[in-house]
């Protein structure tokens, strides 16, 4: 299986595949967040990405460390509820696809 940097052009689009595959098969969001997100450690080169999250379709994912500014009580009572098993197969086969 081909591996690819964490958040790289390359590695975004394989994430994006992944995620397609899984569409619908998981559980619905319990909490709407939208949420946008400045990475400032990339591993790769100089500089920030841009990202967002958007739960309002029925459908999240976040994994990792993130540091929060604003209103964390939505983010905390995202990690209430069990693991969603489809979530965790998608997590896992990004993280195969990770350098």
């Amino acid at each position: 299986m081909a591996k690819y940097p964490f958040l790289s052009d390359e590695w975004m689009t394989e994430a994006k595949k992944i995620r397609e595959e899984f569409s619908g098969q998981g559980a619905p969001s319990a909490h709407t967040v939208r949420m946008n997100q400045i990475i400032t450690d990339v591993p790769f080169g100089e500089g920030t990405m841009e990202a967002h999250m958007d739960t309002s379709s029925g459908e999240a994912f976040m994994a990792g460390k993130i540091k929060v500014a604003g209103d964390m009580t939505k983010l905390m009572a995202m990690q209430s509820g069990a693991p969603d098993p489809t979530a965790q197969s998608v997590a896992a086969r990004i993280a195969d696809i990770t350098e």
